[in-house]
């Protein structure tokens, strides 16, 4: 909430009224600026000339401010695997998905290869699909290297599974628009089907669980996707011995 710049820019008695609330976050949303003040051993206009350097119009603001910070630092607490799981299940198994997969699987055994990509934990699991879906005897491929250089004559009658949870990681966006333009038909996995990467899609496999952040990263399950591969996988080995 508070940049260096204007940490800076307080005199000393601002400097006493931001110590004073660095420490007493929580009791500041509930004061009137006089008891601030007092607590803080400044005057009212000292706290609204320290409100305006922290950007705001006046205590009132500031206070709003103050306490959507104190939110976001609450502690990250992890929803249970049985919980998202149990949602997968809940919302998705008892739909369409099922026939989607079968339908997926067979638009999968009329191609010639079969091409996973992803980024970060995307990444991860497109490597695990290739090797599944080849050990159930589909020799398959992987990318996972964002800045992987594609040579589009290689990709006709091709199937390309698309892993990302967001369905709007710029690079997959990118690699899934040059599969499409090469002729690869595309399979997308994502937790939604109103993403772009989804959009983009000849077949969309949605799971929808809610979406969880730790910081800067993305920490949604994967559980869902690793049934879904499995499934395919498992579907095409099926169709292969008809």
């Amino acid at each position: 909430m508070f940049t260096n710049e204007m940490i800076a820019s307080f005199n000393e008695l601002e400097t006493a009224v931001y110590q004073y609330v660095s420490k007493n976050g929580s009791k500041v949303i509930y004061m009137r600026i006089r008891e601030l003040a007092a607590e803080a051993q400044v005057s009212t206009a000292t706290i609204l000339r320290f409100c305006r350097k922290a950007g705001c119009d006046g205590f009132t603001e500031f206070k709003v401010r103050l306490k959507l910070h104190l939110k976001e630092q609450e502690p990250f607490e992890l929803k249970s695997t049985h919980h998202s799981v149990t949602e997968f299940f809940e919302h998705s198994l008892n739909g369409p998905i099922k026939e989607q997969i079968t339908g997926a699987a067979r638009i999968m055994s009329l191609s010639d290869s079969i091409i996973f990509i992803g980024v970060g934990s995307s990444g991860i699991l497109a490597e695990y699909g290739a090797r599944y879906f080849s050990s159930l005897g589909r020799l398959s491929l992987y990318i996972k290297d964002p800045h992987y250089p594609i040579h589009t004559n290689f990709l006709q009658n091709s199937t390309t599974i698309v892993l990302s949870v967001s369905g709007e990681n710029d690079y997959t966006v990118r690699h899934t628009h040059q599969m499409r333009e090469a002729g690869s038909t595309i399979v997308s996995i994502t937790n939604n089907k109103h993403c772009t990467i989804a959009r983009m899609s000849d077949v969309n496999l949605s799971y929808y669980v809610s979406e969880e952040r730790f910081e800067d990263s993305n920490v949604t399950t994967q559980v869902p996707v690793v049934y879904i591969l499995e499934a395919l996988a498992r579907e095409l080995h099926q169709l292969s011995k008809q």
